[in-house]
């Protein structure tokens, strides 16, 4: 007897949005490194954006690995270029790809993202730029819905400070700018609206807003701002609380890891989100997604990729 799906679980499959495609396209087509590469699920994501036009692979890891799943979705490989680069060496490799020139953005495998990320972002690798902190940040739509949501950081920083707040706050500004909104609306979530010392991230959120002012005249920012408030017009009225951003955000700044991660997991899981994801502020753009994520993620987190690679990385 086949047991029912947990009810909280959205059957929709996502798919990844058309208008971040088309952006994407026309654009040139990044050397995309994927570390450990030898899995089904991440080569399939990376051939269907080679497909599109998304990217020219450079495949790293285990070889035979990666020759038997790309024979088992049936990939003719032949002609890319195939790094030997076993277990987490392959993350190192391509950061040295990409520190040389060779590689325009980096892709996450199968490697857990702590393994993947530390070999990328230690400051032997070379990735990172002086005085700028790396930010992850979620390009994620509805079903039906082509306007994205920006979310951070849901992957990279763990117990995020202000100023580290700040950086991921700019990244996701730059990158809105970047997808053609013009004047982005950012949220800085907390759980009031209302700065009280009891609630910390509640008063940095404040301090943050009121640096926005200055450091991001072309973003509308808001902050301390519930959940309901960032998304729900009617709850600001409800609320009596008055921001061009409520309701209509563009950007959401969680205040810590877990915050964005399971915001982040309760729209792909429960709503049928489709969500790809990058960090920015390295030298090159680095693709990250979910291993539990499918070929649609990632298709849009390398769609992502090249609008990022085009504007620089940052």
């Amino acid at each position: 007897m086949t047991q029912d799906p947990f009810p909280f679980l959205s059957p929709i499959q996502a798919d990844a949005p058309r208008r971040l495609l088309e952006r994407a396209r026309g654009l040139a087509i990044p050397r995309v490194a994927l570390a450990n590469a030898g899995a089904e699920i991440p080569l399939s994501g990376l051939r269907e954006a080679a497909e599109a036009g998304l990217a020219e692979p450079i495949l790293l890891g285990d070889r035979d690995k990666i020759r038997a799943a790309a024979e088992a979705i049936g990939w003719d490989i032949a002609g890319l270029r195939l790094i030997d680069a076993p277990r987490d060496s392959a993350s190192a490799a391509a950061a040295e790809l990409a520190r040389k020139g060779e590689a325009d953005a980096i892709m996450k495998g199968q490697v857990h993202s702590s393994t993947f990320l530390k070999a990328l972002l230690t400051r032997t690798a070379g990735l990172r730029d002086s005085g700028m902190r790396c930010g992850h940040v979620l390009h994620i739509t509805a079903p039906g819905s082509d306007r994205p949501l920006l979310l951070s950081d849901a992957a990279l920083n763990v117990e995020p400070d202000i100023t580290t707040r700040q950086d991921c706050l700019r990244h996701a500004v730059t990158l809105a700018r970047e997808l053609g909104v013009e004047r982005p609306k950012a949220a800085i979530l907390s759980a009031n609206e209302d700065p009280i010392p009891s609630l910390r991230d509640s008063v940095e959120a404040a301090q943050i807003a009121e640096w926005a002012r200055t450091a991001l005249p072309q973003a509308d920012v808001a902050g301390p701002m519930a959940l309901d408030l960032i998304f729900s017009r009617d709850a600001a009225l409800a609320k009596g609380y008055e921001s061009p951003v409520a309701g209509d955000a563009d950007i959401v700044l969680a205040p810590g890891i877990t915050a964005a991660n399971a915001l982040f997991k309760l729209m792909v899981l429960g709503m049928g989100c489709c969500a790809g994801g990058l960090v920015l502020g390295a030298k090159v753009p680095i693709l990250l997604t979910s291993r539990s994520q499918g070929a649609p993620a990632r298709i849009a987190s390398a769609a992502m990729g090249v609008i990022a690679a085009a504007g620089g990385g940052q």
